[in-house]
């Protein structure tokens, strides 16, 4: 039996799969970044494997008899790869790459294509013959533009500077203090200080609320993000991408704002990125 990963920064996802059974079971635990937290990810990478192992009628003792493909946030770092590769595992073989590879594996069976995912994060990938290229995904406050926590960073920004006085009143600063229970903005800088993104992920509500209460500040903010996934997907249109697909949870509120050429060169995706984790699994092992 094989087991597939999807490691993110908010959750881990695992299917447990079966060459003749298909998937027979499927776990969700914690984040999955070892750059937020080795024993952490790897404590949410076995929780969700034994919880799929459970659903499907078998025990935690099979852990050891199972083959695992798994896409991890951060390991395109070297160290975070390196300590992923060195890790004492339960299973019977481990197999880890670039939740970026497996979600593109996924989307495009197998193929060549690329994928732009917008949720805790944001990335675009392309893989081509063989070959995988990486664009963006610098992280959280440097990069991630356009991603749940880049919208909810710059939400509180905007609400802050609105309270100050220094810029146009918002919807916004009535979302947070709704979001806190607090209309006090330093009640909310002490609820975020020293935060991770998925903090800053789950504020990306109250920008979209914002957007629907047609406030200008938060429709600002919205196009912004828009604006640069929009340069991403057309930059991997130009680098040859024969096909595109828009993941993460954001997707569908983000697409109906893209360009409309963006919009009509997007496709749905095959497989999700567990499976894609699978069919990297097989295809590290030779297997069709």
């Amino acid at each position: 039996m094989m087991l597939g990963i999807d490691g993110g920064g908010s959750k881990c996802r695992a299917v447990l799969y079966h060459p003749n059974g298909g998937i027979l079971g499927s776990g969700l635990s914690g984040a999955a970044n070892p750059v937020n937290g080795l024993a952490a990810a790897q404590d949410s990478i076995v929780d969700a494997c034994e919880q799929a192992l459970t659903v499907a009628g078998y025990g935690r003792d099979q852990l050891q008899h199972c083959v695992v493909g798994a896409g991890l946030a951060g390991v395109n770092l070297p160290s975070c790869m390196a300590a992923m590769t060195h890790w004492q595992h339960p299973f019977s073989e481990l197999y880890v790459t670039t939740d970026l590879h497996i979600a593109c594996l996924g989307a495009h069976g197998r193929k060549d294509g690329a994928i732009i995912i917008s949720g805790t994060g944001s990335c675009g990938y392309l893989s081509q013959q063989g070959h995988g290229k990486i664009y963006g995904g610098h992280g959280f406050p440097q990069g991630d533009k356009g991603s749940g926590a880049w919208f909810g960073l710059m939400t509180v920004q905007r609400a802050l500077e609105a309270c100050d006085g220094l810029g146009p009143q918002t919807w916004l600063t009535e979302g947070l203090s709704r979001h806190f229970r607090s209309s006090d903005p330093l009640f909310w800088i002490e609820q975020l200080a020293g935060q991770r993104s998925t903090a800053y992920a789950r504020l990306a509500g109250v920008l979209f609320q914002g957007v629907e209460h047609q406030d200008v500040v938060a429709q600002k903010i919205l196009q912004q993000g828009v604006d640069y996934l929009t340069r991403l997907a057309t930059r991997l249109l130009d680098d040859g991408a024969p096909r595109l697909a828009l993941l993460g949870g954001l997707g569908p509120l983000l697409i109906p704002h893209l360009d409309e050429a963006v919009q009509r060169a997007l496709c749905p995706a095959q497989a999700t990125p567990e499976m894609g984790a699978v069919f990297f699994a097989q295809d590290s092992m030779g297997l069709i």
